[in-house]
């Protein structure tokens, strides 16, 4: 079997895992895209070289490529709108409106702390493979994620019901 089967058979097999990490991070799913073909493409450059498993190698990317986005103009440019877009409707269900606080909430985070939660809450990564996919010590992972679970509650905008939903 060459090396693009065997990636071929590792995109099959693993996007849908790694997209849900990718919009887990952006919260939006374009970007999500973008942001996994991003890893996807620089993985596909050093697939020879890796060993083993591939996935804890193409989400530490997936991690990097995030992270690294901040610097990117583009990526946060505002787009002057001529009219304001309309408020949520009142008549949504109750736990989208609890969601979407503690999306907002998340979003408020530095990349690194959102990044550490979003590994640890929504993929259920231990400290030390958290560490591993960002390259940075166990106890930085536990430090951010401290400070993270912090900031949350501290959140005047986010309520109690929200973060237990």
């Amino acid at each position: 079997m060459t090396a693009s089967d065997t990636f071929a058979e590792f995109v099959a097999a693993r996007s849908p895992r790694l997209q849900r990490t990718a919009y887990l991070l952006t919260h939006d799913w374009g970007q999500a895209e973008d942001l996994l073909q991003t890893a996807l493409v620089r993985a596909w450059g050093a697939w020879g070289r890796i060993d083993g498993d591939p996935e804890p190698y193409v989400r530490k990317i997936l991690v990097n490529v995030y992270a690294s986005w901040w610097r990117r103009r583009w990526r946060h440019a505002e787009q002057p709108m001529s009219q304001l877009p309309e408020p949520p409707t009142a008549d949504r269900m109750a736990d989208v409106d609890k969601r979407d606080e503690v999306w907002r909430a998340l979003g408020r985070l530095p990349r690194r702390q959102r990044a550490v939660l979003v590994l640890r809450y929504f993929e259920d990564m231990t400290e030390a493979q958290i560490a591993e996919a960002m390259g940075i010590s166990v106890g930085t992972v536990k430090s951010q994620a401290k400070r993270a679970l912090e900031k949350l509650r501290l959140d005047e905008s986010l309520t109690l019901e929200a973060l237990h939903a």
